[in-house]
């Protein structure tokens, strides 16, 4: 069977030093060097962007080892912009961290130049236990969903 891993999550800033501080404070992820610097005709046709030039890092997430899935944090030379998403809307909605204290981590996004979106809301889920969760977004408006799972054990 052909092999399948899963690599990375990627996020178009504006400012991809300040986001990339942003998700290294709050998160704990860690910069997986080097910084990214590219740009050339082999990027305009992988991407299909005409003079494609980016810059920017790969973040390894929390919880997954030294060989874990990163986000990747890139500033186009041209970037478009867009509304801030609703949870709603078609398409990538939001990226989700397991947090031990929803709180806390909702307050460590704020300081942190983020903002809190929703209100942290407890549900018991038959068969699973119970989530603490809520969304939040980072300074660029992504959404971040923060949970906790107190799971029932059988």
């Amino acid at each position: 069977m052909e092999m399948i891993r899963y690599a990375h999550t990627n996020i178009v800033s504006t400012d991809w030093k300040r986001l990339t501080d942003f998700y290294i404070k709050t998160f704990k992820c860690r910069l997986v060097p080097p910084i990214r610097k590219q740009s050339g005709k082999w990027l305009e046709k992988g991407t299909g962007l005409k003079d494609a030039q980016l810059e920017g890092a790969h973040l390894l997430l929390p919880g997954h080892g030294e060989n874990g899935p990163t986000l990747e944090i890139y500033q186009y030379k041209t970037i478009g912009n867009q509304k801030a998403i609703l949870p709603n809307i078609r398409g990538f909605g939001h990226i989700a961290f397991e947090v031990g204290d929803v709180q806390q981590v909702l307050e460590d996004v704020v300081k942190h130049g983020g903002q809190s979106f929703g209100e942290i809301t407890k549900k018991k889920v038959d068969g699973m236990g119970e989530i603490t969760f809520v969304y939040a977004r980072d300074p660029e408006g992504n959404l971040i969903e923060l949970q906790h799972w107190n799971l029932t054990t059988p």
